[in-house]
């Protein structure tokens, strides 16, 4: 079953990420991204830990890789996936950039897997970690599922998977569809760094967990406290 292509145009996109993850040095730089692995294996020489925190590079072709100031934010998601953390679109084989349009949907998309990860590990009730903003924008086609309730169910990932897998294959720019943790939100996901223009960082954010759920988000450079209302919503 084919779904349409839409263009997506946004001005504002919002993704969330851990704050613990620094930018990439090697992203940053102004290197031609086709040296890049051969600059990291002669970096790696004299720091081993280097390729844990580049990452798997072979995930990105050249020729679709960014470089410059940013880039890091975009490169990383594509070059630290895991089938450890599956997403909805991707069995973690293969990695996508995330983003909703609006912070509000970023923040309800991020608590849903935070929660999940907090009661799987039984962490005790508590500020946890901490996160950063990510503003950006986009403006390319995309492959639009709304409607698609196969693809859009809470927590059964599996035909989502095989469905952006099948279109990734196919040369696709990337998804979107309504957000399911978020009423009205619209969220994206696209399957290459060049599809999406660096983002800027925005503000940054941390998760309270009581023991079951994320129940409160404060903006850290406001002191703002959000309560988070529903069950996965802000």
């Amino acid at each position: 079953m084919t779904v349409p292509v839409r263009r997506v145009t946004w001005a504002r996109t919002v993704r969330i990420i851990r704050s613990i993850h620094p930018p990439i040095d090697l992203f940053e730089d102004i290197a031609d991204p086709a040296d890049w692995e051969a600059l990291a294996s002669a970096e790696a020489k004299f720091n081993p830990r280097l390729r844990d925190s580049i990452g798997d590079l072979s995930k990105v072709p050249p020729a679709r890789r960014v470089a410059g100031p940013g880039a890091s934010w975009v490169m990383a998601p594509f070059v630290h996936c895991s089938t450890l953390r599956p997403g909805r679109f991707s069995d973690g084989s293969f990695g996508l950039y995330y983003a909703g349009d609006r912070t509000e949907v970023a923040i309800a998309e991020t608590i849903h897997h935070h929660a999940r990860f907090m009661r799987a590990t039984a962490e005790p009730p508590g500020w946890t970690a901490q996160f950063r903003e990510l503003i950006g924008a986009v403006d390319a086609d995309l492959d639009d599922v709304t409607g698609r309730a196969d693809l859009l169910h809470p927590s059964d990932y599996g035909p989502s998977q095989t469905f952006g897998a099948e279109r990734r294959a196919a040369g696709s720019n990337g998804i979107t569809w309504p957000s399911v943790r978020y009423p009205g939100g619209q969220c994206i996901a696209v399957f290459w760094p060049d599809v999406i223009p660096v983002p800027v960082q925005g503000a940054h954010f941390a998760y309270h967990w009581n023991g079951s759920t994320v129940d409160y988000v404060k903006k850290l450079d406001s002191g703002e406290v959000w309560r988070v209302t529903g069950q996965e919503g802000v």
